[in-house]
């Protein structure tokens, strides 16, 4: 069955059954569990063999899965931009490629994350408007979830691709967690307007001026709050949020608690925790909820979890089929259609005032010493 098109109730998922540490077993299962349980069109892509055995392994081999053969695979240990040029039979390509060419709706893929980002971002494209794609999670607060971009995908940011995350985080959690106008918040070092470095300052000037529901700067003890559904940040300031949140759960769950469990108050206390630490941990599992999106392409690409059990895959299938039946690429498109001006003002006023800068430089006519043009940041710090 061909895919129809986005929003439609019926679409093909392909999976890069060879991604990530435990394919293609925990892939194939996790494809079996979702035919079964969601009805989900599914396409395996990888080495036939090796999925044959484990649908006959599930006994369901006479499920209607679709199986395509590729004799390559991308390993976590390969560098992204060569193994996606040079492995052109590997999996995880041909699973993108299949997207590309509208067979399918959407690709989830295990496998490794810098190599899923330069295919998607290479054979999908981005959209228009878009300087970079992001990749997004979903992080527990005390008000339920909120989404946390980028995590990873972009290390050093401008503040117009800051001002972009944005957009599309608004648009996600608009389409996915059905939140009707999602707030939306800058990671910074204070509240305070005046906080920051050039770059959030220049960002947060940017979001100010969108359509989106800016709150403004949100401190690092506010993200886990739920201060904002949306949290705005670099891959780097990102990817370590999120590391240090699910490395001291992981302490004060095998740690801590293992030592205070010796004594009988320790016990005692254990016992009046439990219930809300066994809810934390199921809302830090990410085989909730299966895995990240990478936001800006023209085509739904879901990463999960290199580590993921069955569990993550079946979830990360349903979270693709959601986003395609959701209409999140329109979505993303339309939220930057909608602020093309805050963008365009940005550039214009960005190429003037550098242009008033060269003729002040070169000492030329008096009408270099007016006041450089409204929006433009002085200094020429380029979003």
């Amino acid at each position: 069955m061909s895919a129809l098109t986005e929003g439609t109730q019926i679409m093909k998922i392909t999976l890069d059954a060879m991604g990530g540490d435990k394919a293609p077993a925990v892939v194939v299962e996790g494809a079996v569990v979702a035919h079964r349980e969601y009805g989900a069109n599914l396409l395996l892509v990888g080495e036939e063999g090796a999925i044959r055995r484990e649908l006959k392994r599930l006994q369901a081999e006479d499920l209607p899965l679709g199986i395509r053969h590729a004799s390559q695979r991308i390993e976590m240990s390969d560098t992204p931009l060569a193994a996606v040029k040079q492995k052109r039979d590997s999996s995880m390509r041909i699973a993108v490629e299949t997207v590309q060419t509208g067979e399918a709706s959407a690709i989830v893929s295990a496998g490794n994350t810098g190599a899923l980002l330069v295919a998607a971002t290479l054979l999908l494209n981005k959209i228009h408007g878009i300087d970079r794609p992001a990749i997004t999670s979903l992080i527990p607060t005390t008000k339920g979830y909120s989404v946390l971009l980028d995590i990873g995908a972009n290390m050093d940011c401008k503040p117009l691709q800051l001002f972009q995350f944005g957009l599309m985080g608004s648009a996600y959690a608009h389409a996915l967690l059905k939140i009707p106008r999602p707030s939306v918040g800058l990671l910074n070092v204070g509240t305070e307007d005046t906080k920051g470095n050039k770059i959030t300052k220049t960002a947060f000037e940017l979001l100010a001026r969108s359509s989106v529901n800016f709150i403004g700067n949100v401190e690092g003890t506010e993200v886990y709050r739920g201060r904002a559904d949306v949290i705005v940040c670099d891959g780097f300031t990102g990817n370590v949020a999120l590391k240090i949140l699910e490395g001291l759960t992981d302490v004060f769950a095998n740690v801590l608690f293992p030592e205070r469990i010796k004594s009988w108050r320790g016990r005692l206390g254990h016992r009046l925790l439990q219930d809300g630490l066994t809810d934390l941990r199921q809302r830090m599992d990410y085989t909730n909820y299966g895995g990240a999106p990478l936001l800006g392409l023209n085509g739904i690409c879901i990463k999960a979890h290199g580590g993921s059990n069955a569990k993550a895959i079946q979830n990360a299938i349903r979270m693709a089929m959601e986003a395609s039946r959701n209409g999140l690429v329109g979505q993303i498109q339309r939220e930057i259609e909608s602020n093309a001006d805050v963008e365009l003002e940005t550039h214009m006023g960005h190429r003037l005032w550098k242009q008033l800068r060269e003729s002040i430089h070169r000492g030329d006519s008096a009408e270099t010493e007016e006041e450089p043009p409204q929006g433009v940041t002085p200094g020429g710090q380029q979003p």
